[in-house]
């Protein structure tokens, strides 16, 4: 395994196991999110991201090992107090029945709200800033179940903005989005950990965007790390072909000068004249 030195981190793992009743699926993991940095997780299916993350966000309990936060351990801290910290925005989440996209964002905010602690204008101040980080303003009044994928992807994510976590786990948070929409949630979210300081840790399926948006990158084969670092350290012709099992070349992205995955098809090799010796 390829690794820069370990660096500052309010979240880690320590020898973690993971896993379902039909069994383990990360394995004694060790991994320390760098405070303040853009970390994306990488991998090809069903190798452990989603479960990693779920560990990490205190929803999946460990088999063994430990998910810390801020030193002590994730999952003997109150809900409420890790709410305040650390926000996640899962996979294909469901909003309530005829709940509008204002109120699903507002409930960004119930970690904050005490017992007796009414709403206030900070309350207000956020969810709109939220709104209008994620292009959703005029969405405000639609009920979240009429709205496309999308739409219904970028309300999810300002519900997360609302809660004004000092973490933020994303995972997928580009699903349904095309191109265009992808480049402008990773910017958005880019500009927040700019700005804020905001430490993101995001699971996504494209390489080439991950490299270009990640300041620390790791790499999952078999719920096992394989490499982590910066993109240009983890993204090399040796370390993609382990975890995607994928022919490939890397170059220099023109745009970011960050390195740019070409994948070399089977089709494209056989169709390749043999070479020929020189006399």
């Amino acid at each position: 395994m390829t690794s820069a030195t370990a660096p500052a981190t309010r979240l880690s793992a320590s020898r973690l196991t993971l896993g379902y009743a039909d069994g383990p699926i990360v394995t004694d993991l060790d991994l320390q999110v760098p405070d303040g940095k853009v970390t994306v997780i990488v991998g090809a299916n069903a190798c452990g991201k989603s479960t990693l993350l779920r560990g990490l966000a205190r929803l999946l309990k460990p088999q063994s090992g430990v998910v810390l936060l801020d030193g002590e351990v994730i999952h003997r801290q109150p809900t409420k107090h890790v709410a305040r910290i650390l926000g996640l925005l899962p996979q294909n989440p469901i909003a309530p029945e005829g709940v509008t996209v204002v109120d699903l964002v507002g409930r960004g905010r119930h970690p904050h709200h005490g017992a007796f602690q009414r709403w206030t204008s900070v309350d207000d101040e956020a969810v709109a800033e939220a709104l209008e980080l994620t292009d959703t303003l005029g969405l405000a009044d639609r009920v979240v179940d009429e709205l496309s994928g999308g739409q219904r992807q970028r309300v999810w994510i300002a519900m997360a903005l609302a809660q004004g976590t000092d973490l933020l786990l994303l995972d997928e948070p580009t699903t349904y989005l095309d191109v265009a929409h992808q480049v402008e949630m990773l910017d958005l979210l880019a500009d927040l950990n700019a700005r804020r300081g905001t430490t993101i840790v995001m699971v996504l399926h494209d390489l080439n965007l991950s490299a270009r948006y990640a300041d620390h990158l790791v790499a999952l084969r078999d719920g096992a790390v394989v490499a982590e670092g910066t993109p240009r350290q983890v993204v090399t012709e040796d370390v993609v072909r382990t975890v995607f099992g994928l022919d490939n070349r890397v170059i220099d992205d023109p745009v970011s000068h960050t390195p740019l995955v070409v994948p070399v098809s089977r089709h494209l090799r056989q169709a390749q004249p043999p070479t020929q010796e020189l006399p």
